[in-house]
């Protein structure tokens, strides 16, 4: 999902008496008047600019004051304030809002921020003093009822609503609307807005399920790197004003004050939705702004102290963080069902004495894998189906595009009329394929029908509908459907579809396809198809089968994290054939998910892989050794659970063999992983192997693991291919993995 996009602005010139335009400050640079700003340089306290609708605040014309010093505009008491907060503060943001009596013994709050791009200039905003202590107590009630209903939302649905109710109690507004940015499905795919949640006050329309383009929401073409904190407008039919500047004053960015003043057009809309008031607070994750809750209200202004705003801004970023905590739970939910499903369906492929689709379409197993109205095996020679799928001409058509595309393993769309009009031709009751390329023509395809995917435009000028109950006119309703589409494909769809067409290479090649082009493509899916390339460093591997020509439990994996380590990992699943295949296929896509989820530790990722293993596959024993390097400084962390272990090789040779951190093997008796740190000097390398590269029936695994050793001693450029030569049995049964990681000198 992109970024909405960001506003034009230009900054302000100096020299004049009034500003000319105000980078995102509202259109023409406009200021809202319910509160004074100013500007002043603390190096000589010199205030630069004052809004123009200052002087019922500061008891004398703007024109009077600018230029001149901090104590003359407010007062030597209030400047005397303000410096010692800046004084205090290494950043001026914290500790706001300061209280501070003006020259004319009113009290206001303070609140004060740096400019974006400017150190010497303190932006300072007047508004009406805070609340009591009475009331200060009472929003923390509010704040503490409110995390104690988001902790136990079960859904995001619920979280959604609860938020909304809450930030709308805080707040005292008629109605607070949390909007879901998202990528939309018509031809423009634009970012859409929807409205998932609307608490409002009695008779008036619901706006829930409404959709709108960011751009046409209230300041909605801010970003997320420059739009911090909420966006108050407590009188929306106030007039606005303007900077008055001294003549010395530059450009200056005021992005984000909190007096910035909305643009015309989107005033006009919200004028004519009869809101008197709103308040607008971002939700951003990771840095992309992916929500927003809009509170409006209707019956006349409504300011909202400082405390108040913050409330509800952490409010808003706790959502946020609950937002990601229930995503992420419904995915580890969604993964562990497709686990077990998997699971399933593989030992189902494992029965030779009948043809694999029937094997694999005797139960739900394929729909349960992946929602969909059908599914079809097209294997072997012969169609099997579960559920809703159309007649034969139509499959085979539908397999004829999924082969004559491009060279994908797996291959999906929501509108086959737009991607094979032939195949939506021959098959008029399917909107949506995803499918699992095989090989010799074959293929596993799950089918949806159409959706009309309805979407409820709010009209970008504004324009009212009937009014409601209470006389506020309803936003305009454009609905526009869209056919011929399916329910999307998630991510986890495809990834469960690849898993298992993984699994189905094998059961196909077992079940005596000998092409080439089958077997190249199994081992390309049991194995990375490339290592990652890494700055200082050269991976490579070598993995050399069992014998006799069947597949067995080995595997390495090499992947960048997000961090930027990099991790290494070799296993092995005991046994042979399509058990220890599917097995290992599944452990290696466990892991990888756990490196990646659970903050990139092995022993985290150790200890997560047990915990499934043994809820999933009880029967199951095997053996992984997990390192996580770091590139730039050589430092690995790195754990075993029942693996050989782990070889560290200097440059002039010589090698060690890594602390131990081992713990029994995967299907065993379990406990807290214990990770171990190493460190690889340029010009070294770290080795990691399975069993099958050392054991010998004849011998002890120490004299295989000496013989390794030693085949390092020309350095570690020595070929890895020369190795496997030198230490393997020759008549060994068991296949060998091979995973070394050089660090260029």
């Amino acid at each position: 999902m992109s970024e909405p996009r960001r506003p034009d602005g230009v900054g302000t010139q100096g020299g004049g008496v009034e500003a000319g335009h105000v980078p995102s400050a509202g259109a023409g640079g406009c200021l809202q008047s319910h509160g004074t700003l100013l500007t002043f340089r603390p190096s000589d306290g010199a205030v630069l600019r004052i809004s123009a609708g200052a002087a019922p605040a500061l008891g004398c014309p703007p024109q009077d004051l600018v230029g001149r010093p901090l104590g003359t505009v407010l007062g030597a008491r209030a400047a005397r304030v303000l410096l010692d907060h800046l004084r205090r503060y290494r950043d001026p943001e914290h500790g706001n809002p300061v209280r501070i009596v003006l020259a004319n013994g009113g009290e206001a709050d303070a609140v004060l921020h740096h400019p974006p791009g400017s150190s010497d200039e303190i932006v300072i905003e007047l508004e009406r003093a805070g609340m009591h202590v009475a009331s200060v107590i009472g929003v923390f009630q509010a704040v503490r009822s409110a995390l104690r209903d988001l902790d136990a939302a079960a859904t995001l649905g619920d979280l959604y609503v609860a938020a909304a109710e809450h930030v709308r109690a805080l707040t005292g507004f008629d109605r607070v609307v949390i909007y879901r940015l998202d990528r939309s499905n018509v031809a423009e795919a634009v970012d859409v807005a929807e409205a998932v949640a609307d608490a409002h006050r009695p008779g008036l329309h619901s706006m829930l399920g409404l959709h709108v383009i960011p751009a046409d929401l209230p300041l909605g073409t801010l970003s997320a790197s420059t739009w911090r904190g909420p966006f108050a407008a407590p009188d929306l039919a106030a007039e606005t004003t303007r900077l008055v500047e001294a003549p010395e004053a530059g450009p200056v960015d005021l992005s984000r004050a909190t007096l910035r003043a909305m643009d015309e057009r989107r005033l006009t809309t919200l004028r004519s939705q009869g809101v008197s008031a709103c308040l607008l607070i971002p939700l951003v994750r990771n840095g992309v702004l992916c929500g927003l809750i809009g509170a409006q209200h209707y019956a006349g202004p409504r300011f909202l102290p400082y405390d108040v705003r913050a409330a509800a801004e952490f409010l808003a970023a706790v959502l946020t963080t609950q937002i990601g905590v229930q995503t992420e739970r419904e995915h580890e939910a969604g993964m562990r069902r497709a686990a077990r499903t998997l699971t399933d369906l593989v030992a189902a492929s494992r029965d030779e004495t009948n043809p694999v689709g029937l094997n694999l379409t005797r139960t739900d197993g394929l729909l349960r894998l992946v929602a969909a109205d059908g599914a079809v095996v097209f294997a072997e020679g012969r169609l099997d189906a579960v559920g809703a799928a159309p007649p034969e001409a139509g499959i085979r058509a539908i397999v004829d595009w999924l082969h004559g595309g491009p060279a994908e393993d797996v291959r999906s769309t929501e509108c086959l009329r737009m991607a094979a009009p032939k195949a939506a031709a021959a098959a008029p009751d399917v909107a949506g394929v995803l499918g699992a390329v095989l090989p010799e023509g074959q293929a596993v395809m799950w089918l949806r029908r159409e959706v009309l995917r309805t979407y409820d435009w709010a009209a970008p000028d504004g324009s009212p509908g009937p009014a409601g109950a209470t006389g506020s006119p309803a936003p305009l309703r454009r609905r526009e459907v869209l056919s011929a589409h399916s329910r999307s494909w998630t991510a986890e769809d495809i990834d469960n579809v690849a898993a298992l067409r993984s699994h189905l290479l094998e059961a196909l090649y077992l079940r005596g396809r000998r092409d080439v082009r089958a077997t190249e493509a199994l081992q390309r899916s049991l194995l990375p198809e490339a290592l990652p390339r890494v700055p200082g460093w050269q991976i490579e591997a070598r993995y050399e089968p069992a014998g006799g020509g069947f597949v067995g439990g080995d595997w390495y994996d090499a992947l960048v994290l997000p961090s930027g380590r990099l991790a290494l990992v070799v296993g092995d699943v005991t046994g042979h054939g399509l058990q220890a295949a599917a097995v290992m296929g599944q452990l290696r896509t466990i892991l990888r998910a756990t490196l990646v989820h659970h903050a990139e530790s092995p022993q985290v990722a150790a200890d997560a892989l047990a915990d499934i293993v043994n809820w999933t596959m009880p029967t199951q024993i095997a053996t992984v050794a997990i390192a996580v390097l770091d590139p730039a400084t050589g430092d690995v962390e790195h754990v075993r659970l029942g693996h050989p272990p782990i070889l560290v090789v200097a440059p002039t040779g010589s090698a060690a063999w890594l602390p131990s951190s081992a713990l029994p093997p995967l299907g065993l008796a379990a406990g807290a992983s214990r990770a171990a740190t190493a460190r690889i000097p340029p010009g070294g390398a770290l080795v990691m192997f399975s069993d099958g590269l050392v054991e010998r029936r004849t011998e002890s695994i120490k004299v295989g693991l000496a013989r390794l050793e030693s085949a390092w001693g020309r350095a570690p450029a020595a070929d890895i291919g020369a190795v496997v030569e030198a230490v393997r049995d020759p008549e060994s049964t068991d296949d060998a993995t091979l995973l070394v990681a050089r660090r260029l000198p």
